[in-house]
């Protein structure tokens, strides 16, 4: 019997769910509408399921243990505590709840802990052991790992590098504060910037005749790469934000590689050259030349399943 754990990444609409064995092969996957469970024992039910009809897809295995990556995850307590973008309220004992239907262990931390561990384990940052991922989506999440282990902190949330305040008094946080990093460096901060160019300058771009809906980062993107001079002018700002918070990352636990990974990671050179460049020029001279500034190793497409997946197998040992 192949030994197997469940990868399960909790977001605001879908929870998708893999049964992943330790080469990080999928041997089975398949979704739940979180939205659809306002109710969470529904949920738990549901999943429950899901992952049960999945281990017999994938064939003769042995289920080891369960990871979930979620937002506001306490790896600490295996609660979902006050997460904005999931119907469920205050604080849910989730882990609690699947022990009712499982008897191997169950774990959670955030979905970005979970990326950081999924790159440890099957990525880029295999036989590091002190390196920092970015998850640069909506928001900003990060997984910070000193000496082989992801920082928790005393609470449980440390390393919310995205609720870092880079601008005081700047733009509104979701988080209710004001001027934090993942306002200016995420999917919608690059959005907000533009239209902070439009309203700054004059010069004609193919961007200003799109709608509110369609004005993504992506669309910024592409019109950088076709040298449309103020999606360039987006990318250079947000580039160097992220600069500045990267070097501020380095002084204060000196990681051998930042990854970063999500989707505005995926504009590519238009991010990751500029960045290297302001990083280079800030940061402080013990750390010059120290630090590589990487995509992540894991395909966007399997990166949450199997970050949830390592953080199981990190549980047990494996």
């Amino acid at each position: 019997m192949k030994e197997v754990t469940a990868g399960i990444d909790i977001g605001g609409t879908n929870s998708v769910i893999g049964i992943v064995d330790r080469e990080a092969h999928i041997l089975a996957q398949t979704k739940v509408a979180t939205k659809d469970y306002p109710d969470v024992k529904n949920y738990v039910k549901a999943v429950h399921d899901a992952i049960q009809k999945a281990l017999k897809e994938a064939g003769e295995v042995t289920l080891q243990a369960i990871g979930i990556g979620a937002p506001n995850g306490n790896y600490y307590h295996g609660t979902i505590e006050h997460a904005p973008n999931l119907v469920w309220k205050g604080i849910v004992p989730l882990c609690e709840m699947f022990k009712k239907y499982y008897t191997c262990p169950v774990v959670l931390t955030n979905d970005a802990n979970a990326a950081a561990m999924g790159e440890m384990i099957y990525g880029g940052a295999k036989g590091m052991k002190d390196f920092i991922v970015l998850t640069l989506g909506t928001g900003l999440g990060s997984g910070i790992v000193i000496n082989g282990e992801v920082v928790y902190g005393h609470t449980g949330f440390a390393g919310e590098i995205g609720h870092t305040i880079v601008e005081p008094f700047g733009r509104d946080c979701g988080c209710g504060r004001q001027g934090c990093l993942e306002n200016y460096v995420s999917a919608t901060g690059i959005v907000r910037t533009m239209n902070e160019i439009f309203a700054d300058r004059r010069d004609p771009s193919p961007l200003r005749k799109l709608g509110e809906d369609e004005l993504t980062s992506k669309a910024i993107a592409e019109a950088a790469a076709s040298g449309d001079t103020l999606a360039l002018e987006a990318f250079d700002r947000t580039a160097e934000t992220l600069a500045l918070a990267i070097v501020n990352s380095v002084a204060f636990s000196s990681p051998e590689a930042i990854f970063l990974f999500g989707g505005l990671a995926q504009a590519g050179d238009l991010l990751f050259e500029p960045v290297r460049r302001y990083v280079d020029e800030m940061i402080q001279v013990i750390f010059k030349g120290t630090v590589k500034i990487l995509p992540s190793g894991l395909a966007e497409a399997d990166a949450a399943v199997l970050g949830a997946s390592a953080l199981a197998w990190k549980e047990i040992g494996g």
